[in-house]
């Protein structure tokens, strides 16, 4: 599911950002030492971060009906993750970067998903949209700065892209044959005689008629 994600993102880049350009697009950590080894105009698309999105969570399962028109197994929903990405552009000059990432900015606002032609393999299994989101602010536990700590370089201009995909759990729970008969009420007793309704019940005697001032009837 990653590596489709990973696909989808670099060809958004490469054919709608960069318009065929000759700049690379990279998926590693751009620590120090990458940095150092880069000898060509790159856009970087760092994965940092992967999270549930619990808000998403959904109970319940989903049926599958077999050609009988039986539900032959059951599903539980899908869980949604949050893949986010650190975006950034290497050039020789900070104004060219600039250009880049404004040109990057552009191309991620058009969508709000990822387009259907790119949701592919694993990630089309659901048959959910792949929502898309560009600079939102970091959640409160997290900030780029510590991103940039853990990868020990300077804070960069940078975009936050953050892709929520459905993932299938890969749980199927096989459904029972389907009912043959109707419903049967079973009376038998916990001996497992049958109950003799009749002799259990205790009848109360029949209340006597009484006539004027509460003397029977002559």
């Amino acid at each position: 599911m990653i590596a489709q994600i990973d696909d989808a993102l670099r060809s958004l880049v490469r054919n709608e950002a960069l318009n065929g350009s000759e700049v690379e697009v990279d998926f590693d950590a751009p620590t120090k030492d990458w940095a150092a080894r880069r000898n060509a105009p790159t856009v970087n698309l760092y994965l940092y971060d992967i999270r549930e999105d619990v808000r998403r969570r959904e109970r319940g399962f989903s049926e599958q009906r077999g050609d009988d028109g039986y539900v032959h197994t059951r599903r539980p929903a899908p869980r949604h993750f949050k893949m986010s990405y650190l975006v950034t552009a290497w050039t020789q000059r900070p104004e060219d970067e600039h250009r880049l990432l404004d040109q990057l900015l552009r191309c991620f606002l058009k969508y709000d998903a990822l387009p259907d032609e790119l949701v592919v393999g694993p990630l089309a299994e659901t048959g959910l949209a792949v929502p898309l989101t560009v600079g939102l602010p970091p959640p409160e536990d997290r900030a780029f700065a510590d991103v940039w700590s853990a990868l020990g370089g300077e804070l960069k201009p940078s975009l936050d892209i953050v892709i929520i995909a459905p993932v299938d759990t890969g749980i199927v729970y096989e459904a029972g044959p389907p009912a043959s008969e109707g419903t049967h009420v079973d009376m038998a007793d916990f001996a497992g005689g049958a109950a003799d309704v009749g002799r259990h019940q205790h009848k109360a005697p029949p209340t006597p008629v009484r006539g004027p001032r509460g003397r029977p009837p002559g």
